[in-house]
């Protein structure tokens, strides 16, 4: 498997890590779409929400968690952000990686949604 994500993960590829456990590994976007723009990716690596079973949810409420946890840490827990996951080519997702994008930092526009 050749997985952007997954190298991202494992270090063979440089990114800005927020954030990293045992479950997931958060970074910043390098297109970045807002003020703040990161991505939270499971390090299992899943395709899309497609992949994601009862025996593997659990990792979904986490990086809801994390979510929140970056969300204030970054200081846009009060102003408001984004939580966006693209699953399939017409829906806008680049990489088949399940990743969220955490968006904020400014006014966000509603047809961004």
């Amino acid at each position: 498997m050749d997985c952007l994500f997954c190298s991202i993960v494992k270090g063979d590829i440089p990114s800005t890590k927020v954030y990293e456990d045992e479950t997931v590994f958060a970074f910043k976007d390098i297109n970045p779409m807002a003020p703040v723009h990161v991505l939270i990716i499971p390090k299992q690596h899943l395709s899309s929400v497609n992949d994601v079973t009862a025996e593997n949810s659990a990792v979904i409420a986490h990086i809801y968690e994390v979510a929140a946890k970056l969300a204030k840490e970054l200081g846009i827990d009060e102003s408001g952000y984004r939580v966006v996951s693209n699953c399939g080519a017409d829906a806008g997702q680049t990489v088949f990686h399940l990743h969220f994008h955490l968006l904020g930092g400014k006014k966000l526009r509603v047809d961004m949604c």
